[in-house]
């Protein structure tokens, strides 16, 4: 018998990450040293706390049932959350649902708002789940490039009316992955400002967001005026709470679009294992006290990564926050070939810039994922001749 893909799967063959995994683990068989700076995923266990209630909770015979929608305490403490970091107003009930996961939550979105045809204005680089939900939902994309003269923030100016009447759907990130830059307010008002005169809904993405390395939070666009008119925010625990396996995330803001969004939810699954909504709502009331100490050890190992690499002749974007440091290497050669070359005769992995669009060429991410003393041992690798 021969079994054949459906049309769609054309969109979702396998790239440069299954080729970066597999060069990785080739090379960490034969090097005990190696370092990964690949992928995104914290290196910080979740607090005793909140390690303990999955456990206690996991034990309980009662705690394998459906969750459905969740847990009623879940949404309220994300609501609780939010009204003491950002100062938001969340109604838990209607403003607030539950995924299992952010990326899970942003492939399945744009089915929700998009019919095929329809345009989604997103930016070049961006995270590849936006371009894997559009492609799903048979939408096309209209791209903003995210240069370094403009501080790496998408020109809204720059939309073709012809591209914005058409367009239903504005994916945004900040601090952004692969490129951590930070929304000004001015630039919020105005993305505000466009989506309601042509009547788009903003997805800001700000999985990021408990991740900055100045005095003052990020600016959160929910606090913006006008922007649960025309806007919904995904952030997950994954990062700031070191439950990426878990897969627990949710979506904020307007109602509207909420309960269009739990229509779709009640069609694809049957809600996250109760235990770990019970250790993510301990992690959300606890949040001031664990993302203090997160910001603490992100912070130092922007500082480390940014003045080494720059020091080695290395273009490192001025960053606040984020996860990641974005980068131009020196070397004039293309990203891909860069990059398996690191991982081939230096023993470090990286990202290719191109992975996350064109704009990307030249570029490299680095995620810091690793503690200090891992980074300056990756530091002496690359300078290293």
């Amino acid at each position: 018998m021969n079994i054949e893909a459906s049309e769609r799967m054309k969109n979702f063959e396998s790239g440069i990450f299954s080729r970066l995994k597999t060069a990785v683990e080739k090379r960490k068989l034969i090097d005990q040293s190696f370092i990964d700076l690949s992928l995104g995923t914290p290196d910080i266990p979740p607090v005793e706390q909140v390690r303990a209630k999955l456990a206690e909770e996991s034990l309980k015979k009662t705690s394998y049932g459906y969750t459905l929608g969740g847990l009623t305490r879940f949404n309220e403490a994300v609501s609780n959350y939010y009204k003491r970091v950002n100062n938001v107003d969340l109604a838990a009930e209607s403003e607030v649902l539950q995924t299992m996961g952010s990326q899970e939550g942003l492939v399945h979105l744009p089915l929700a708002f998009c019919n095929p045809g329809d345009i989604v204005i997103t930016t070049n680089p961006a995270y590849l789940a936006y371009d894997a939900g559009i492609k799903l939902a048979g939408a096309e994309s209209y791209d903003l490039p995210l240069l370094k003269e403009n501080d790496y923030l998408p020109q809204i100016k720059d939309i073709p009316e012809s591209v914005a009447k058409k367009a239903k759907l504005l994916i945004l990130n900040f601090p952004g992955n692969p490129v951590p830059a930070t929304a000004t307010k001015g630039f919020l008002t105005e993305v505000i400002a466009f989506a309601k005169k042509y009547n788009i809904l903003i997805l800001h993405d700000a999985a990021y967001s408990e991740f900055y390395y100045t005095k003052e939070p990020v600016i959160n666009i929910l606090t913006m005026p006008g922007a649960k008119d025309v806007c919904i925010e995904t952030n997950s625990l994954s990062k700031s709470f070191s439950l990426a396996g878990a897969r627990i995330a949710y979506f904020v803001g307007n109602a509207q679009a909420i309960q269009i969004l739990k229509n779709l939810k009640s069609n694809l699954d049957y809600g996250v294992f109760s235990p770990i909504q019970e250790a993510a709502i301990v992690a959300l009331d606890h949040a001031e006290e664990i993302t203090k100490q997160v910001r603490k050890v992100f912070s130092q190992r922007y500082d480390i990564m940014s003045k080494g690499l720059t020091d080695l002749g290395w273009n490192v974007a001025p960053s606040s926050s984020g996860m990641f440091l974005w980068a131009e290497y020196p070397e004039e050669i293309d990203d891909e070939t860069f990059v398996f070359d690191l991982i081939e005769n230096k023993g470090i992995a990286m990202v290719p810039g191109s992975a996350f669009g064109s704009e990307g060429n030249g570029y490299v991410r680095i995620a810091l994922v690793q503690d200090k003393a891992l980074l300056e041992n990756a530091l002496v690798k690359l300078a290293k001749k």
